[in-house]
């Protein structure tokens, strides 16, 4: 049986995510190791691991892009051999895009909690991408080696935050420094690794000292595994009990309905648990065929196609990952939901309306590439040859077009000057800047009219250090990044009308546009809403866009200090025109004008984002850093004590007043203590520092709303 033709009912799609540090990649490491993939085991710690292959990621011990491997399992209890296809991601919330985008192609999931921090701030985003994408997920308790670990802790937070009906189907077989081996619950069996390396494992009876525990664990997952279906409750009613098989086939349909979290545990760097966790993988994520079908729209009708995910149904994948590889330049990773694509066909892309030639499809490992003549349903691969093709870019069939639902992603809350060395540098630095931004559409470029410098936004100091750092590396290019900026935003206070006219008579043939606007504020990231209440053919439906196109590009000037304005709902509800002289570009600008007008006198608030923040120090350092967050206008949301002598602060921080925060708590806590911080929502900057804000951009503080009428719009 060639790879290519690998039989969908065996093959998984999974992509491994986590809070940072978990332990993502190490697991990954192991599965590569176990499965015969790699010869020898990598270390994150030594920058040896397989999947971390980038230098910033080497260096820093961290994942920074997501890389994709496929290798084979034969499943411990029946011998059946599966393909598992694997996208291992990054942890930092600088590149949540990268977790993004892996779990909108993925079939299911392997959630990875560290067995001392539990339920990490970004375990809870990965979640909730995963519920986003509707995801199924088992989940992988690690660490169990460490200094205060607790198995029963990290499930029970699972419940409690994350809302999931998380259920053990192992546990532990000793604690801390003493973690051993685990019991497998629903074969009622002990399971110690024995070697150094994992490789030899060995059976046993359940320990009598876990005997009463395992057995009230055992009967809860049986009970879990028979409410999943209605043949397996009148089994067990009848029996008393389910056969191994009978459980594992109720918790796979509890796993594939999102109803139960199937929780395993180990310690993926002392090489204990990771073997049943690829049983787990084979026994509960679903196949492509589980997933059962695809659904987009028809590009030219907008109505609703669903594709089964077959090689017999014509083809559609879904791009998901742009790469620049130094060899065979531009890659763009596909997942392949339904048909055969060959080396060397013509594909549609409906987004872009244009036919991409597909050169060479690459089998990625990390990475390595490997060529293959085809994919067929169910294959995430590379491809080259593609030019205009994005992420988030449907290819299919011309003869049979879908545009499958495009990725979202978050916009960018930090922004830096960048410049070149010297002339020398300055194309080749925004040809190089062109390709990381079509890597990473978390990243933006723009150029500056005012100041005449280029601009780059991402999600944080990390991401935007380690382009500056490639850009070096990667493009031989010398460029340095000016001190961080906030992502600012402008909003009104309260609502407003106000009238736009633009009247122009030259001799000839004049411009004349006319419109009457309301502007209404909008709760806290709902964005921008334009309404249409012309009727009558006051103004002519070929101008309503260029109504709308005007205000759009007046949102993105900003009135208060020149950042886009946000959280509106805009209503054209008046004007009028003239039979020569309108045209669309009189109406654009007319509706500039009366946007500015009627924010003016709504009134103006500046609004800046706020981080969550999680401080994790020894205790007795407490009220130094409390003290410096005050100082710094966080607000503390809750201390929690955790095992040994360590504290959690959580707190929301105004991102202004973070930059630069690493190095001031390494002084305040002699290098002990250690944050994560994600993007949470905007909230109005107080009046003296949005005053300071404002004329230092040079703008007037004269439509600032000293009320902050609407401000709480939360």
């Amino acid at each position: 049986m060639t790879e290519s033709k690998f039989p969908l009912d065996k093959t998984r799609n999974i992509g491994i995510a986590a809070h940072i540090d978990a332990g993502k990649t190490t697991t990954t490491e192991r599965i590569l190791f176990y499965t015969g993939r790699v010869h020898r085991l990598g270390s994150v710690d030594e920058g040896t691991a397989t999947m971390d292959w980038m230098p910033q990621e080497k260096e820093r011990g961290i994942t920074i892009v997501a890389a994709a491997t496929s290798c084979y399992w034969r499943r411990l209890h029946d011998n059946e051999l599966f393909r598992i296809n694997i996208i291992d991601t990054p942890g930092h919330v600088d590149f949540t895009a990268e977790v993004e985008r892996a779990l909108r192609v993925l079939d299911g999931m392997i959630a990875v909690f560290c067995g001392v921090g539990g339920v990490e701030p970004q375990s809870e985003t990965v979640w909730r991408q995963a519920n986003k994408y509707s995801v199924p997920r088992i989940a992988f308790v690690n660490k169990l080696d460490r200094v205060g670990s607790d198995f029963f802790t990290v499930v029970q937070q699972m419940r409690e935050r994350l809302g999931a009906n998380a259920v053990p189907i192992q546990l532990p077989i000793g604690r801390e420094s003493d973690f051993k081996g685990v019991v497998d619950l629903i074969e009622m069996k002990a399971i110690y690794w024995v070697d150094e390396l994992g490789t030899q494992m060995e059976f046993g009876p359940v320990p009598e000292d876990m005997k009463e525990l395992a057995m009230e664990y055992r009967q809860r997952l049986v009970e879990v595994a028979a409410e999943q279906d209605d043949e397996l409750m009148e089994a067990y009613f009848e029996q008393g009990d389910l056969t191994p098989s009978q459980i594992r086939q109720g918790l796979r349909k509890g796993t594939l309905s999102f109803k139960v979290v199937p929780v395993l545990c180990g310690s993926a760097l002392k090489n204990k648990g990771v073997q049943p966790l690829l049983d787990a993988v084979c026994d509960f994520l679903p196949s492509p065929l589980d997933i059962g079908v695809v659904r987009g729209t028809n590009p030219l009708t907008g109505e609703v196609i669903e594709r089964k995910l077959t090689d017999e149904e014509p083809f559609c994948a879904l791009a998901f990952k742009i790469q620049t590889d130094p060899y065979v330049g531009r890659l763009v990773y596909l997942r392949v939901y339904s048909g055969v694509l060959k080396k060397g066909e013509s594909v549609y892309n409906p987004g872009k309306d244009t036919n991409e030639r597909i050169m060479r499809i690459l089998r990625m490992h990390a990475n390595y590439r490997e060529d293959v003549d085809e994919a067929r349903a169910g294959d995430i691969v590379a491809v080259v040859g593609p030019k205009v093709t994005m992420t988030g870019d449907t290819l299919c069939d011309k003869a049979h077009p879908i545009l499958l639902e495009q990725i979202e992603f978050p916009e960018p809350v930090i922004f830096r000057v960048i410049e070149a060395k010297d002339r020398a540098h300055e194309e080749r630095m925004v040809e190089a800047l062109q390709k990381l931004v079509a890597e990473d559409p978390t990243l933006r470029l723009r150029y500056d009219q005012e100041t005449g410098q280029l601009v780059l936004a991402g999600m944080g100091e990390l991401q935007l250090e380690i382009v500056e750092d490639r850009l070096r590396r990667e493009f031989g290019v010398q460029a340095r990044l000016g001190k961080p900026q906030v992502a600012f935003r402008e909003t009104i206070a309260q609502e407003a009308i106000a009238e736009g006219r633009y009247i122009r008579q030259t001799g000839g043939r004049g411009q004349y546009g006319h419109v009457w606007l309301k502007v209404e504020p909008l709760p806290r990231g709902a964005g921008f809403e334009f309404v249409n209440q012309i009727t009558g053919g006051v103004i002519p439906s070929e101008f309503i866009p260029a109504v709308e196109k005007g205000v759009r590009e007046a949102m993105e000037a900003g009135v208060l200090a020149g950042y886009p304005v946000v959280d509106v709902r805009v209503t054209l509800f008046d004007g009028s025109y003239h039979e020569v002289d309108s045209s669309e570009l009189a109406f654009k600008l007319a509706a500039e004008i009366a946007f500015k007008e009627a924010c003016k006198q709504a009134g103006m608030i500046l609004l800046e984002p706020i981080m969550a923040l999680e401080v994790l120090i020894p205790k007795e350092y407490l009220g130094d850093v409390l003290g410096d967050l005050t100082a710094r206008r966080a607000k503390i949301k809750g201390v929690q004590e955790l095992t040994g002598n360590a504290v959690m602060i959580e707190a929301e921080v105004p991102l202004a007043e973070v930059f630069g925060y690493a190095t001031s708590l390494r002084s305040l806590t002699q290098g002990r203590g250690s944050y994560t911080m994600r993007p949470s929502h905007y909230e109005p900057v107080p009046m003296n520092i949005a005053e300071r804000i404002v004329l230092d951009r040079g703008y007037s503080m004269s439509y600032y709303a000293t009320s902050l009428v609407g401000a709480s719009n939360d």
